[in-house]
């Protein structure tokens, strides 16, 4: 299958939708791992693809490291999700995120905070980098 940008808008529409169910059914509050086992059953049932606690490969100067990093979800090899229950959202979390999907190679990544009264409107962040930008529409 070949990645578009247009694909990559419905996945994340799709993953939002997921979250938003979520959410929906437990409110804010809980710890960040019961919002990640409550998402994989929701993603399991909408039949997404993804990999959970995905250990992300660690190239320095040629060199394969081991590496103790792990994304939240990684979506359909193309979308790094990192989940997060927390009062408000620390610039360092955007920068793991990024992080990780460079190291991943993935075009685009989301970044969802389930500590808020409506996801959609203050609970999730898309982010892209120069492999999104490489994608045709």
């Amino acid at each position: 299958m070949i990645i578009t940008r247009s694909y990559l808008k419905e996945l994340v529409y799709q993953v939002n939708g997921a979250a938003i169910e979520v959410h929906k059914h437990l409110g804010p509050g809980l710890l960040e791992s019961v919002y990640h086992s409550c998402l994989k059953k929701e993603l399991e049932l909408r039949k997404i693809n993804f990999s959970s606690e995905l250990q992300i490969p660690l190239n320095y100067k040629g060199h394969e490291l081991e590496s103790k990093l792990r994304c939240d979800l990684f979506i359909d090899n193309s979308l790094v999700l990192e989940l997060k229950s927390v009062t408000e959202i620390n610039p360092i979390f955007e920068a793991q995120l990024l992080t990780y999907m460079n190291l991943l190679k993935a075009p685009i990544g989301l970044l969802i905070n389930f500590n808020v009264k409506n996801i959609y409107y203050e609970g999730q962040k898309t982010m892209v980098n120069e492999y999104y930008r490489m994608l045709e529409d």
